[in-house]
């Protein structure tokens, strides 16, 4: 995919996406109809996770709750639950079982909005969400606002330095642990998907959604090198563990 038309999409719009939201005087509210349909979806997904969980709200989060919006955009819906309803003994082992539970529904559906893809997550109470844009879907009111204009200049060769950074590293991974046993191959992927997620957590705590780091988190997921790091475990594991005629 162009490099260079994924960087433009960061760009900031003159309003929130209009399939979406509706203006109310100087603020915005999500459309009835949609908000609806978010809500059915939720309810789904809580049905599917199949135990008993006290969600305490129920949110959208990421480009589409604020002005750089895009093709690319998706549709963060999260159920946030407190973690302090399950024993302390087994809390760690509820956020694997939703984690596992959020794979498996998100690619069971194809759930989509106006074309923009629905992704369901379960997201602790105390988790810290550096979105500048949060609307609770439960209680149909703003979280978080996103400000107009609150973009800043995006240094362009700085971005496509780091990322190009990244997509080396990456390239990197798949053509050398290609011939390491199956356990190796999960320790090396998961050492460099930490190295990741925290390079891009230190953006946002810093400097929010229009980091650098999470503007190269981003670019990454569009032309498709997150994917192929995660999925890089799975495609080496089988092809080690079949046999040929």
């Amino acid at each position: 995919m162009d490099t260079s038309e994924i960087i433009k999409s960061f760009e900031s719009q003159d309003n929130l996406n209009p399939k979406i939201w509706e203006k109310e005087g100087k603020s915005y509210m999500m459309r009835p109809e949609v908000r609806d349909k978010l809500l059915e979806t939720a309810n789904l997904f809580m049905d599917f996770l199949g135990v008993d969980v006290v969600v305490t709200d129920i949110i959208m989060i990421g480009s589409l709750v604020n002005y750089n919006w895009s093709k690319f955009s998706d549709i963060d819906l999260h159920l946030v639950v407190n973690y302090n309803q399950f024993p302390n003994n087994s809390q760690e082992l509820y956020a694997e079982f939703f984690d596992l539970k959020k794979i498996i529904f998100n690619d069971r559906h194809n759930i989509k909005l106006f074309g923009y893809d629905v992704e369901c997550f379960v997201q602790s109470e105390s988790e810290t969400t550096f979105s500048s844009g949060i609307y609770s879907i439960l209680y149909d009111m703003w979280v978080n606002e996103p400000k107009e204009s609150e973009n800043k200049n995006i240094d362009i060769d700085l971005l496509k330095e780091k990322a190009n950074q990244w997509m080396r590293i990456i390239d990197g991974v798949v053509d050398n642990i290609s011939d390491e046993d199956p356990n190796e191959i999960k320790r090396l992927v998961k050492k460099y998907k930490e190295k990741l997620k925290k390079f891009r957590s230190c953006g946002l705590e810093k400097n929010g959604e229009m980091s650098l780091e999470n503007l190269v988190f981003k670019l990454l997921r569009r032309n498709g090198y997150i994917e192929k790091l995660y999925e890089l475990p799975t495609d080496l594991i089988d092809k080690k563990l079949s046999m040929k005629q």
